[in-house]
This record gives C-alpha cells, structure tokens and sequence, in this order.
C-alpha cells in the first residue's frame, strides 16, 4: 500500500488553505495519527516563531529597559526576574534553534519540492466550458488531458493553435501537457508565449510553471530570481514561492 506523504497537506492545512472537504477529511487523518499530529504541531510552532525576526532584539531591549529601572530603583536582594523577560528569553531560544534547523537541514530537492508544492493545473470550468462548446479538438483535447494522456493531448491542443495561435488558454494548457510528460523545452517556449503576450489571464499560471521548468532542468538561479518575482507580484502562487526558495 502506498504510503502518503502528508508534507503537502500540512502546509495547506496550517495555512487555512483547504477546502472544506480536505479540511474535513484531513482531521480524521489526525484523529487517528500521533506522529501527524506531532508533526501539523511542529511546523505550525515553527512557523509562527520564525515570522517574529526581531524577538531577539525586542529581548535585548527589554533587557536594557529592566537594566534601567533597576539602576533607577536601586537593585533588590533575591528579586526575581521578571516574567516577560523568561519569555522573551525562551522565544529567543526557539527563534535560534529554529534557525539552525532550518539551515542545518538539507536542502529540498527538485521532486521534493514538486511532491510538496505541485498540483497540476486545471483550468476554470467556465472558461474550459466555453472553449469546449465551439471547438471540438479543444473538447477532445481536455479528455486526455484530465485522464492524464498528456502525449495526446498536446498534439490536440497544437492541433487548436494551428487555428488559433493567439489563444492563450490553449498555450498555457500545451505546455502544461509538455510539463508534465516532462519535455521541458517545449513546455518553456509555451510559457514564454504566454508571457510575452502580457494581455491575458495566464500569467501567473505561465511564471509558476516556467520557474518549474527552471528546477527540473537544474537552472536554479533563474528560478529562484521568478519565484522571488512572484512572491512580490502576489499573485496565486506567491506562498508556494516563498515556501520554496527557503527550502532552496
């Protein structure tokens, strides 16, 4: 029986980013699982403590401030620390130990990260509807496409662009269809099209794919450089991107 790496779900899972069927479905998989739970609890805490970057200073601040009152009020024999600054302290504490995981552990490879951050692109229904209703290779096309007969389907949806080059849904879903049976060249020239086109709504899907095609054929500074651009522009991906160039 295939195991099932949750790495991807725990993510979604602590970013609110489920729907509520996979939420649903997602806590009876921890009712039944101590080391999942263990492991939603851990990365939740590490999370929140490594989104506070100035805890360190605020500690040396707080501790400049009790410095002074004492110096103000006179020191008292056996006077106990303050609460605030054990917590302060002990906050601290986790922000270094979490930055040392986070840089001792190895890096993610490329089928790591395509194992914990990819999800196969499929288009809105409304506009596959559309399109589906006035072309019958694009209906056929889509077919193959959602059994996962990416060979086909690309030949179908080149078999489209023939007719209409200039239809942006098409060349993003070829070369998603080439991405996936893992012709990267072909998949990229797509991307770039959609791209250079500007004047679509398929940008954010092309940049995303693009940067994968980038790590899949170990181009690590180009895809970093277009993570880092989506992750700025904020568009859908931008949470998967910053997720990844930290594990890069």
């Amino acid at each position: 029986m295939k195991t099932v790496d949750f790495s991807y779900f725990i993510e979604r899972y602590n970013a609110d980013e489920m729907s509520e069927a996979e939420r649903q479905w997602f806590r009876k998989e921890l009712d039944g699982n101590k080391k999942l739970r263990n492991e939603v609890n851990l990365r939740k805490h590490t999370d929140e403590v490594l989104k506070n970057h100035d805890i360190i200073s605020l500690r040396n601040k707080l501790t400049s401030i009790e410095n002074n009152r004492r110096e103000v009020n006179k020191p008292v024999k056996k006077s106990k620390k303050p609460a605030y600054l054990k917590y302060a302290a002990v906050i601290a504490g986790l922000v270094l130990i979490g930055g040392l995981t986070m840089f001792s552990g190895k890096k993610l490879s490329s089928e790591e990260i395509m194992n914990r951050y990819y999800k196969v692109y499929e288009p809105p229904t409304s506009q596959r509807s559309v399109q589906s209703g006035t072309d019958a290779d694009f209906t056929l096309a889509m077919e193959f496409y959602n059994t996962r007969d990416y060979e086909k389907a690309a030949i179908l949806f080149n078999k489209v662009l023939k007719r209409k080059p200039n239809d942006m849904q098409t060349v993003l879903l070829t070369g998603v269809a080439n991405f996936e049976d893992k012709k990267y060249p072909e998949a990229k020239l797509s991307f770039y099209k959609v791209i250079d086109n500007k004047d679509n709504l398929y940008t954010d899907q092309a940049q995303w794919y693009l940067a994968l095609c980038y790590l899949n054929t170990d181009e690590k500074a180009k895809a970093v450089q277009l993570l880092k651009t989506i992750g700025k522009e904020g568009g859908i991906y931008k949470n998967e991107a910053k997720k990844i160039i930290r594990g890069l």
